[in-house]
């Protein structure tokens, strides 16, 4: 499977390599007594493009440590690629369907709202970060555009799916007694490969590097790069078929 992996990393860094040029490049500016880089546009284009940065360096990471049998952290950051993945879908179908609301402009807004509006001491600044509601990012990225979808099942899913991760993130009891098992029984201060739930996690490497692509595919669409989006396209489906799990991977998709 590793080699469909790579295969798919080569893939992303092609695709991502061509939808960044056509953003430009991010422009060094001062902030206190240092600088730092930052786009000077702040546009919905550049922030699907640092989206997916994090989109590729997040598949990599959760291989990673699947490999050092670290499963908690793993199904963690597999909840932040969650997150990632549903804002690029959220500012991919508003370019695509021609719908940038009020959600998209507040959330675009927040994006690229500086940590600390006083650079010379995080204590001194007042900035407030606001979050954008999940629910909201779901429902719009949820609506039936003629696919036939059940909007509410389908935020549902989501919904599930993210409160399931959560368990890692913030470490409930339930996902923490993941690492007591064995002979003798004990707590795994390393995790482990020979978990009971090993193979679970193997699996949804699987569906978070598909999920990925797609998330390319959308982001070409966005982009009006349709040679670019049809080769990804067709990638996906090759992946799919290579993995041995394409039913599977296309429930997810539709999902």
């Amino acid at each position: 499977m590793d080699q469909l992996y790579d295969k798919a990393l080569d893939m992303m860094a092609q695709a991502f390599d061509a939808l960044s040029r056509k953003v430009g490049n991010p422009e060094l500016q001062s902030m206190g007594d240092g600088y730092v880089y930052r786009y000077k546009e702040k546009s919905i284009y550049q922030a699907i493009v640092q989206k997916l940065v994090r989109v590729v360096t997040g598949v990599q990471a959760i291989n990673l440590l699947n490999k050092a049998g670290l499963l908690q952290e793993q199904a963690a950051l597999q909840r932040v690629l969650d997150e990632f993945e549903e804002d690029i879908a959220l500012l991919c179908f508003g370019i695509i369907f021609g719908e940038i609301t009020d959600l998209h402009k507040k959330y675009l807004a927040v994006f690229y709202e500086e940590e600390f509006d006083d650079p010379e001491s995080a204590i001194a600044s007042t900035q407030k970060r606001p979050m954008i509601l999940r629910k909201k990012i779901r429902a719009f990225n949820s609506k039936d555009r003629g696919a036939g979808y059940d909007q509410s099942s389908t935020i549902e899913v989501s919904r599930t799916i993210s409160k399931a991760y959560s368990g890692y993130v913030h470490g409930a009891s339930p996902q923490l007694m993941e690492l007591y098992y064995g002979d003798p029984l004990r707590f795994h201060l390393s995790g482990g490969t020979d978990s009971p739930l090993y193979e679970d996690h193997i699996g949804d490497l699987l569906n978070y590097y598909y999920r990925a692509i797609l998330s390319f595919a959308f982001a070409a669409k966005a982009f009006g790069e349709e040679v670019l989006f049809k080769r990804i396209r067709d990638f996906s489906i090759k992946f799919a078929v290579a993995s041995g799990r394409e039913s599977q991977l296309r429930e997810t998709q539709e999902t």
